[in-house]
């Protein structure tokens, strides 16, 4: 069916628009134990349940990779209760109607209904969330620190799949008014693995029943999406073609605009991003958002919500030989580099956000192409004059070979 934007639906009664706020990879408790980053992931990430509620949404997705380490700290798992319990929880009354059996989508679970269903408690933002490569299930009894906030009834985990060799995925069935919503979701595994199971076509999404052409196909998925490899990815398709939209986690580069998919294959694709820079890659330099999805029938649009208080990440190529530096100019390369440094310094501070949890000091990486004859820079003794001016003093030069 021929999927068209919400903006060409005539003033859809909200009462039948049912809104995602979308996020994925907040990688909470990343850097904790670094004195000038700890509080990065954990600031983000209230900034983000702030937005769900600034927008009233829904619910709130999340596409895998809540926490950045697999047994995440006792402070991470506090923080994140704290933030789940402060912003998620509340009399505001849920609109979903979950009409699938809670039995399929939460039987891996204790209890083995939707939060927001339990006469216990109150939640006003239900979360729905996939685990990740970074708080995947291990152990004897298969557990991640996701099964820990979904016990505590602080957030629904679905996708879990028990066989990763012949998958079924049932999905997530939510109504608000006249907009019906498949959710299907998949939590992380081997790449390799799933690729091997796609070949021998034993991922099976089973649809509604009742008039499957009227429902809004969504699918969460946690896995590589840019080519590791012939066998170290998933490609697009390798999708069902009934399918609406694809949300798509992992991938650290915010592509959060829906576009149409590079395959054969019917749907839109969003690759919502990290939250919080985990590495000084190209990807992570990008402007960082959430998304507001809005989606009436089988139209949608998707809002992009810029994330204030993320850490600025300024990066920049250098390479020595198209300056005007000879090779052995040691002296020359230093000031140099260090003009450029405090150049991006002076740009961050000009681009800053004013958040008051925005932090002050950039992380900045310099990507230094040495051929020809120049020497390379220690950057730890580098980086000592930019102590106090830059997050990542030690390590802003990484030099490299000719491409």
């Amino acid at each position: 069916m021929e999927r068209s934007s919400l903006e060409n639906q005539s003033n859809p009664s909200e009462e039948n628009v049912l809104s995602i706020l979308v996020a994925t990879d907040t990688h909470i408790g990343y850097a904790e134990r670094d004195p000038l980053r700890q509080n990065d992931s954990f600031d983000t990430f209230e900034e983000i349940l702030q937005i769900a509620q600034q927008y009233q949404v829904d619910m709130i997705l999340l596409g895998g990779d809540l926490f950045h380490d697999n047994k995440p700290s006792r402070r991470a798992i506090h923080d994140t209760i704290y933030l789940m319990r402060k912003y998620c929880l509340g009399e505001r009354e849920c609109q979903l109607d979950l009409v699938s059996d809670p039995l399929v989508n939460f039987g891996h679970c204790q209890f083995k209904h939707a939060n927001y269903h339990d006469p216990n408690l109150n939640v006003a933002y239900p979360i729905f969330s996939i685990h990740g490569n970074h708080d995947d299930p291990t152990g004897e009894h298969h557990l991640s620190a996701i099964d820990i906030l979904s016990t505590s009834g602080l957030l629904n985990h679905f996708g879990k799949s028990k066989n990763c060799d012949d998958i079924e995925i049932s999905p997530v069935l939510l109504k608000k008014g006249t907009t019906k919503l498949a959710l299907f979701g998949l939590g992380a595994m081997r790449d390799e693995r799933l690729h091997r199971t796609f070949i021998q076509k034993k991922v099976k999404m089973l649809r509604p029943l009742e008039d499957e052409n009227s429902w809004f196909n969504m699918f969460v998925i946690h896995q590589n999406r840019s080519k590791h490899g012939e066998k170290n990815h998933i490609p697009e398709n390798f999708l069902d073609d009934f399918l609406d939209l694809v949300i798509w986690g992992h991938e650290h580069e915010c592509l959060i605009e829906p576009t149409w998919s590079s395959s054969a294959k019917n749907f839109y694709v969003s690759q919502p991003g990290s939250s919080v820079a985990t590495s000084l890659s190209e990807g992570e330099s990008k402007q960082k958002y959430v998304g507001v999805l809005q989606i009436y029938n089988k139209s949608f649009k998707m809002e992009k919500v810029p994330l204030k208080t993320v850490r600025q990440f300024l990066m920049d190529d250098i390479v020595l030989g198209e300056t005007s530096i000879k090779p052995h100019e040691d002296e020359q390369v230093l000031s140099y580099l260090a003009d450029t440094v405090e150049s991006m310094i002076k740009e961050a501070e000009e681009t800053h956000t004013k958040h008051p949890k925005q932090p002050t000091l950039p992380l900045i990486r310099i990507k230094v192409e040495y051929s020809g004859g120049y020497n390379i820079i220690n950057p730890h003794r580098f980086g000592q004059q930019f102590v106090g001016k830059v997050a990542n003093n030690k390590d802003i030069l990484l030099f490299t070979g000719k491409k």
